[in-house]
């Protein structure tokens, strides 16, 4: 191919680039939250619905241990709570939050109205079960 075809060919390929980069983003236009990382939960957290997730107690031991949430500003999480004694939870949000629960199972709903990182544990024993990530 001569160096003249190569110019002309030039602007094609990159009116291609960008037509395929352009596309592969997206480009929706939604500002809604991002999706919640749902540990045993249901629910879509894209939209404003609460974000669902089942917490399991069995003795010292918790399902789940230390993930992430993410929530929107305002958006409730229901939490179920499976427990095989009573206890409490703690969520540090400001104002910090208890959550008390019974042996058996238990539906408890939180709503975080501040963006950050907010801890939900358990202080006996001392266990750290999710990180809500708000936004």
């Amino acid at each position: 191919m001569s160096g003249r075809g190569r110019t002309r060919l030039a602007p094609t390929v990159l009116a291609l680039v960008l037509a395929t980069t352009l596309a592969a983003c997206g480009g929706g236009g939604d500002d809604s939250p991002p999706a919640a990382t749902e540990s045993s939960s249901s629910g879509s957290g894209s939209d404003g619905d609460a974000v669902a997730v089942t917490v399991t107690r069995d003795g010292d031991s918790f399902t789940p241990n230390g993930e992430r949430v993410e929530l929107g500003i305002g958006q409730t999480l229901d939490l179920t709570i499976t427990s095989d004694e009573a206890g409490e939870l703690h969520v540090h949000s400001t104002p910090e939050q208890e959550i008390a629960y019974d042996e058996g199972t238990s539906e408890h709903e939180i709503t975080i109205d501040r963006p950050g990182v907010v801890e939900v544990e358990s202080h006996d024993p001392d266990v750290i079960l999710l990180q809500l990530e708000v936004r």
